[in-house]
């Protein structure tokens, strides 16, 4: 009962509070619905950011790698920070001159309208069959084990799943549908500051219970237990190798955090460039610490465990929650799940919505309709998405690598060869729009071949680096020797003051710098 309360009350406040702080705004505009205005500041940016991010694919998926193989998963959260500062540092002037709504606008202004609409196909179905699946799962597998869904309604464990699917899949519809991205954007600032506390709960309480009220003691105890745990420096045949920080990991954050529309989108609604830097480099501080709190509890889940839960990893994060987390207080961390779940799964839902009706209805079907129509396309565009997700979420349980891991192999199908089709147009000013187009489905050809079709014996993140490479070099030849039509970019004038934030470049260097002590430090 107690635990039902605090979930009820924590999500309750929540929701009072994403309304009190927007109920005098008007979201029927255009702007007002897709980019809040063009209103955030850094604090907002970087906590809807990261909340957008770190969800129950993160809770569970990276605990629950941890758990198997280690602090090598790392890589996956520190790098984002170099990741970030290059894109506040050079893609955020891009973007912000322009005054972009979503990235396919900017391939169209570089290359043609032809591959802009094929971008925003290739990002909505890469939400549907990747993203918002593998969030709702992961966070119905989280609830389930709080609440005990399937015993309190008399069903099966698959039926309580499904049935939490459902549950969470309407509520985060009714954010992203009717509030639009600042209501989004509000609820995850407050939902970040519940992620940093109940879930640096988790393994302060875990250490507290090893070390006999004692943290630095219970930390000791998990090292001598499974030094090799801590080594972050995986070996090539590991989950996750060292070496692949050099090749395809840092394309996938790059594209990640400077190019995908999901993420990008609430520096596009700040109100001026300081402080969209300042939301990002905030944004890579977090990335730096957050792994206290999606990797260090699966190392302690094994000082728990050790190789009982090998078979089924991405369980162990439920189970070591239940077993530390007073039973106060788990309503209050089961709703800070819930906000999390939430938050990338409306943030999907409005980014989605915002290419549908900007990049492929007014462009191809209505090209005069009003604002209030847009927003209305939008609004229904999310209401689809989110009931092919629903639908689809049951279908990612039991990934032989974990969820987390089918998760980037699943993004690797749509994002190595757009990162690829941007970063030529950010770069390469010879690349033409035939190109571009050629690089997007060769690209996407090559890595559904050499990742689920032939067996290389390759990295899948090594064949994104391959992938890479091979889609430049194409799009070179074709540029060259087949050459299209001139690009006609049009320069628009910004719409958004555009000095830059005067710590920007100090913060930046603490951020690379830290990142590389890190290594330095746990890899010796």
């Amino acid at each position: 009962m107690l635990t039902a309360l605090t979930f009820i009350g924590f999500t309750l406040f929540v929701a009072f509070f994403s309304w009190y702080k927007l109920r005098k705004d008007d979201i029927s505009s255009r702007d007002g619905y897709f980019l809040g205005g063009r209103s955030l500041t850094g604090g907002v940016i970087a906590g809807s950011m990261i909340l957008t991010n770190i969800s129950t694919e993160h809770l569970i998926g990276l605990n629950g790698s941890a758990y198997k193989n280690g602090m090598i998963i790392i890589a996956w959260e520190v790098t984002s920070a170099i990741a970030l500062v290059i894109a506040a540092l050079y893609f955020l002037p891009i973007y912000l001159k322009m005054g972009l709504t979503t990235i396919p606008q900017y391939l169209e202004n570089r290359f043609d309208s032809g591959t802009k609409t094929i971008v925003a196909f290739l990002l909505m179905l890469s939400f549907v069959v990747t993203l918002l699946p593998i969030v709702l799962y992961t966070g119905a597998i989280n609830l389930e084990s709080i609440f005990n869904v399937s015993e309190v309604l008399q069903v099966s464990l698959s039926e309580g799943i499904w049935i939490t699917v459902v549950t969470i899949g309407v509520i985060g519809s009714v954010y992203a549908i009717f509030g639009g991205l600042k209501a989004v954007a509000f609820s995850d600032s407050v939902n970040a500051v519940g992620l940093v506390i109940g879930g640096l709960m988790v393994p302060v309480l875990a250490l507290w219970d090893i070390g006999d009220g004692n943290l630095i003691r219970g930390m000791s105890k998990v090292y001598e237990f499974a030094p090799e745990k801590f080594n972050v420096i995986g070996q090539e045949d590991s989950v996750l190798p060292f070496s692949t920080i050099f090749t395809g990991l840092m394309i996938n954050q790059l594209y990640f955090w400077g190019m995908n529309q999901t993420i990008i989108q609430r520096a596009f609604g700040a109100k001026n460039m300081a402080e969209a830097q300042k939301g990002l480099l905030l944004t890579g501080l977090f990335k730096i610490l957050i792994p206290l709190i999606i990797v260090l509890p699966g190392i302690i889940a094994f000082y728990y465990y050790s190789e009982q839960y090998y078979d089924n990893q991405d369980f162990i994060y439920p189970v070591l929650l239940t077993r530390v987390m007073p039973v106060g207080l788990l309503g209050f961390f089961a709703a800070v799940v819930l906000g999390a779940i939430l938050s990338t799964f409306n943030s999907v839902l409005n980014s989605a919505a915002t290419i549908f009706s900007l990049d492929i209805y007014k462009k191809w079907l209505q090209p005069d309709c009003s604002d209030k129509r847009l927003v209305r396309v939008g609004r229904l565009s999310s209401l689809v998405l989110a009931v092919l997700a629903i639908l689809v979420a049951p279908l990612v349980g039991n990934a032989p690598e974990g969820l987390y891991q089918l998760m980037q192999q699943l993004n690797g199908i749509f994002f190595i060869p757009i990162a690829s089709i941007l970063i030529a147009g950010f770069f390469i000013p010879k690349v033409t729009a035939r190109a571009a187009k050629v690089g997007l489905f060769t690209g996407l050809t090559f890595y559904l071949i050499t990742s689920f079709s032939l067996d290389t014996g390759i990295h899948f993140i090594h064949i994104w680096a391959i992938e890479f490479v091979l889609n430049l070099l194409l799009m070179l030849f074709i540029s060259r020797y087949f050459p299209g039509k001139p690009n006609n970019f049009v320069s628009r004038p910004p719409v958004l003051e555009m000095k830059p934030w005067k710590f920007a470049k100090p913060v930046a260097a603490i951020l690379c710098l830290t990142t590389v002590l890190i290594y330095i430090w746990l890899g010796s």
